[in-house]
């Protein structure tokens, strides 16, 4: 692939740019702690096996278990579109591999990174169920006996990946139009690839693992950036799709308390711990709307989307309407209590429950929800399902009839102590377009 057909590749994603996206505790999610295997498994996607896990001197190593059999660690977070880097140092002879998008046999084919440090092998293959593309170049640019750095852009429906070697592009693939069989979301893994060949005690290291979720999306409507951060196409911008919060400070939004109980960093809006509860609102009201917005809790969150709420006071989920945004996990068991059917994360609140049950996210992971609210109707979907689609004046509850027409959109903060972290919510990726 020649150098203008990959920055064409790269461009086609909406990725502003191909050099390697680095990834660390300030900017990303770690996967491993460096003591334990807490969020990882060894079963749960294509391929489960027998294979030795264990933390040693900080990184976790995998060895070929009993008859030199092999098999995957799987973090237990799925993930869709996403940056990945890990640093490995891996023994030669010895075969492993970085997979993305993993799920159980039936579910869907993902796809491999490869780290095949063997005589013959290929490392920065992309590999699945057969060579997808060959890589007989990068190994030449492997450090041998020594650490060497993985970075991994996983992106869109057709799985386009872009793999980093030491800060070096090795790869750029993506699957031809058309291609089917494949799982559009599911775990990260590395392997031990068993062998014959492979000495028992040979072994496969991995550290410094991080994760940084990028959002879905309509490649026509919108870019993203490396941040995750999304802006819309030109196609958008003339359907009228515009950033509702900018990303940078509160422009556009005023809080009920203090501007201190909440903070912006790297586009992102963060509700911290320590505050006041109460709300954000937007200074335009809005009617009629499709609405894009990302948000991610932290363990015992009490959060929620207002929209077309009363500016002129009273309680804005029933002024206009609020979409409940919950730790569903932890919620009844901490605080001994019984969820109402609608309480439940992307329910109406007061009204109408989420039909899918299972849509919304580990804590920590980004959620996806979509609405579009046009006259009485209001659509709402969470992570791609749908969750419902009703003539408000017909769901039980306060009538609608009796809300608002028009009126603010809001984000709510609701302080615990039952939180875990600094950080309630986080929301990202808000952008409105009028109807």
């Amino acid at each position: 692939m020649t150098r203008l057909t990959c920055l064409a590749a790269v461009l086609l994603a909406g990725v502003a740019t191909a050099q390697e996206p680095r990834l660390g505790p300030d900017n990303s999610t770690s996967l491993f702690d460096g003591k334990t295997l807490s969020g990882w498994a060894a079963k749960g996607g294509r391929y489960d096996g027998k294979a030795l896990w264990a933390v040693e001197e900080g990184a976790i190593v995998g060895r070929q278990g009993p008859g030199r059999k092999g098999g995957l660690l799987y973090t237990t977070g799925k993930y869709a579109n996403f940056i990945f880097t890990v640093e490995t140092k891996i023994d030669h002879p010895f075969d492993s591999g970085i997979f993305v998008r993993m799920v159980p046999r039936g579910g869907g084919k993902g796809g491999q990174v490869t780290l095949d440090y063997r005589p013959g092998g290929e490392i920065g293959g992309i590999y699945s169920d057969g060579y997808l593309q060959h890589n007989k170049d990068a190994k030449a640019k492997w450090i041998k006996d020594d650490w060497n750095r993985f970075t991994v852009r996983c992106m869109g429906k057709g799985m386009h990946l872009t793999v980093w070697m030491n800060g070096k592009q090795i790869t750029d693939y993506r699957l031809p139009a058309g291609s089917k069989g494949y799982a559009p979301t599911g775990l990260i893994g590395v392997q031990v690839h068993g062998g014959a060949r492979t000495p028992d005690e040979q072994s496969a290291r991995f550290r410094n693992v991080y994760v940084r979720e990028l959002p879905e999306f309509d490649a026509a409507l919108f870019a993203v950036d490396d941040r995750g951060l999304l802006t819309p196409t030109k196609k958008g911008t003339k359907l009228g799709w515009r950033a509702l919060f900018n990303g940078k400070d509160l422009t556009g939004w005023k809080p009920s308390t203090s501007p201190k109980d909440y903070v912006v960093k790297d586009g992102v809006l963060h509700m911290p711990k320590n505050g006041r509860g109460g709300q954000i609102i937007t200074k335009e009201d809005f009617r009629d709307f499709s609405l894009h917005l990302e948000f991610r809790i932290a363990d015992m969150a009490n959060s929620g989307l207002f929209l077309r709420a009363d500016r002129k006071g009273g309680n804005p989920a029933y002024t206009g309407c609020e979409i409940q945004i919950l730790d569903d996990f932890n919620w009844e068991r901490v605080t001994n209590s019984k969820l109402k059917p609608w309480q439940f994360s992307g329910g109406l609140y007061g009204s109408v429950p989420p039909k899918v049950k299972d849509a919304l996210r580990p804590n920590g992971q980004w959620n996806r929800l979509e609405v579009t609210y046009r006259g009485t109707r209001l659509a709402v979907r969470l992570n791609g399902s749908e969750l419902y689609d009703v003539d408000t004046l017909k769901v039980p509850g306060k009538p609608f009839a009796k809300r608002v027409k028009s009126g603010f959109i809001g984000l709510q903060r609701y302080s615990s102590k039952h939180i875990k972290g600094d950080t309630i919510a986080s929301f990202r990726n808000i952008l409105i377009r009028r109807l």
